[in-house]
C-alpha cells in the first residue's frame, strides 16, 4: 500500500519534466518537513525552524534561499565544496559537517566519517560511505574513492531523509531501511545511469525518491523504470532556466 503523501503531486506527464518553483511539504512530526532544490546537488531542508543547506554551490543560486543553521559537504569537488557559496548562506557560527577530506580544505569543520553518527545543531546524523564501484577516470581509480566523502542519513521530525551524494549502488546503499525521502544522484561517467539508480532505489524501497545530481542524464527513463513499484517519484527542476 502505498504512503500517503501531502505536497506536491507527482510531476509526470508523458516525456515532459514539471519545472518546481516551489517548495515541497512533507508531514512530519513537530512540524512539516520542507524540501527547496537549488541547484545540482544543492538543496535546502528545513524542519521545526531548522535550515540545512546542503553542497552550496554558486553564490547566485542563493538569492533565494534561506540562512542555514547547518551546512552538510558530501565531498571536495568544486559541485559540491564552494566556500564562497558557504560563506553566502552560512548563519555566523553555523557548523558545518563533512569527511576528513573537506576539513583539509575548508577551515571550521566538524569531520564525521563513515558510520559515525553524531546530533549536531540538534539534527540527528549519520554519515554514509559513497563511492565508485567501477567507474573512474583510468584503470584502477575511481572518481570517488570509498572513504573519502560522506552521504548522510537525517532523522527530523520522525522521517528519515536519506542524501546519497555522489556514488554508485553500494551495498551500504542497498542495505538501507525505512528510508522515508531519498535523494539519488544519475549521471555519467561520475555516480549511475538512471535505470541502474532505478534499480537500486528498488533495493531499499524509500517512500519518495527525487533525482538529483542528473546534468545530462533522462530522467524518465528513472520514472518509467520505477512504473509500479510503491516509490513516489518526484522530478523537480534543479537545472532553473537551463542553468549550467
Amino acid at each position: 500500500m502505498k504512503t500517503a503523501w501531502s505536497g506536491v503531486a507527482l510531476a509526470l506527464f508523458g516525456s515532459a519534466i514539471m519545472a518546481q518553483t516551489t517548495t515541497d511539504k512533507i508531514p512530519a512530526n513537530g512540524g512539516d518537513l520542507l524540501i527547496t532544490p537549488i541547484f545540482h546537488a544543492s538543496l535546502q531542508i528545513e524542519h521545526a525552524g531548522t535550515v540545512i543547506q546542503v553542497d552550496p554551490w554558486g553564490v547566485d543560486h542563493y538569492a533565494a534561499a534561506r540562512p542555514a543553521d547547518l551546512v552538510l559537504i558530501t565531498d571536495i569537488h568544486a559541485d559540491h565544496l564552494d566556500p564562497a557559496a558557504i560563506a553566502k548562506i552560512r548563519k555566523p557560527g553555523a557548523p558545518i559537517v563533512g569527511p576528513a577530506a573537506v576539513a583539509e580544505k575548508l577551515e571550521g569543520v566538524t569531520v564525521m566519517a563513515n558510520g559515525e553518527r553524531r546530533t549536531v545543531a540538534g539534527v540527528a546524523i549519520e554519515a554514509l560511505p559513497m563511492y565508485n564501484l567501477t567507474r573512474g577516470p583510468s584503470p584502477g581509480q575511481f572518481y570517488h574513492p570509498k572513504g573519502r566523502g560522506n552521504g548522510y542519513l537525517l532523522t527530523l521530525g520522525g522521517k528519515r531523509v536519506y542524501i546519497a551524494g555522489d556514488t554508485e549502488c553500494t551495498p551500504e546503499m542497498r542495505a538501507l531501511k525505512n528510508i522515508d525521502v531519498a535523494f539519488l544522484p544519475m549521471n555519467l561517467p561520475y555516480t549511475m545511469p538512471p535505470v541502474e539508480a532505478a534499480a537500486c532505489a528498488k533495493t531499499f524501497m524509500p517512500h519518495i525518491v527525487y533525482p538529483y545530481h542528473y546534468r545530462g542524464s533522462n530522467l524518465q527513463e528513472f520514472a518509467d523504470a520505477l512504473k509500479g513499484e510503491p516509490i513516489e517519484v518526484r522530478l523537480r527542476d534543479w537545472y532553473p532556466g537551463g542553468a549550467k
